[in-house]
């Protein structure tokens, strides 16, 4: 066998196996696996009154970054007792709000 018959047969052996049955079974079983981005859940919560103040952090005794309306959307992300923070929609992010204020979350 000459060198460019042993090279086409390594060739073409090679393409075989990347694109064989076993080579697309892997790329079966990743697609199936969902990432973790598309695992999270993503909760939006309703402000239910007027003038509700957001803060700096979760209690009292943190700073009012500014108020919000009934209906205002907020982007949970955390919680901590009976605070929730999360991102305003169109807003400010990080904001921590009490849960009474809150439906949805």
């Amino acid at each position: 066998m000459n060198m460019r018959t042993l090279a086409a047969a390594f060739l073409i052996s090679g393409l075989a196996l990347t694109a064989g049955p076993l080579a697309q079974g892997a790329q079966a079983v990743t697609a199936a696996v969902p990432s973790a981005a598309a695992q999270q859940q993503v909760i939006i919560c309703t402000v239910n009154d007027n003038g509700v103040n957001f803060r700096g952090g979760p209690g009292t005794d943190y700073p009012v970054l500014g108020q919000v309306n009934k209906g205002q959307q907020l982007n949970y992300r955390d919680r901590k007792g009976e605070w929730v923070m999360g991102d305003l929609v169109g807003g400010r992010t990080g904001v921590w709000i009490h849960d009474a204020y809150l439906d949805g979350c």
